[in-house]
């Protein structure tokens, strides 16, 4: 069993920046992809960033050049830095990660935190 504990949201001004960490623990022997989603009230869940172990990044259209996705391999935690942030990127911020166990691969989500900003 994996557990992602996720630390970072909260309400920020139209502009402004929040940076979301999400740290991994538990039956691990490796983490592949890591990434960041989120679901706003009404709407589907959608891909924000991902990075493989290698370092490889994707973005949505929507946050490319105001969000960085980084990892910390050692730490087997992932960062979303958002900045510049707008009214539209309010929503629930979840953390996903795809690991590997001696017996299985795997894919785990955070609990969510909230990401509220305001106009």
């Amino acid at each position: 069993q994996v557990q992602l504990v996720e630390s970072g949201g909260g309400l920020v001004q139209a502009g402004g920046s929040l940076r979301l960490s999400c740290a991994a623990s538990g039956n691990i022997l490796s983490i592949n992809a890591m990434g960041w989603y989120r679901q706003a009230p009404g709407k589907q869940r959608e891909l924000v960033a991902a990075i493989t172990s290698g370092g490889s990044t994707n973005y949505a259209d929507s946050v490319k050049g105001r969000f960085t996705i980084s990892r910390d391999n050692a730490k087997n935690t992932v960062y979303l830095q958002m900045n510049s942030l707008k009214s539209e990127d309010t929503a629930v911020y979840y953390c996903n990660v795809h690991y590997e166990t001696a017996y299985a691969a795997l894919r785990s989500w955070g609990q969510g935190t909230q990401v509220t900003v305001s106009s």
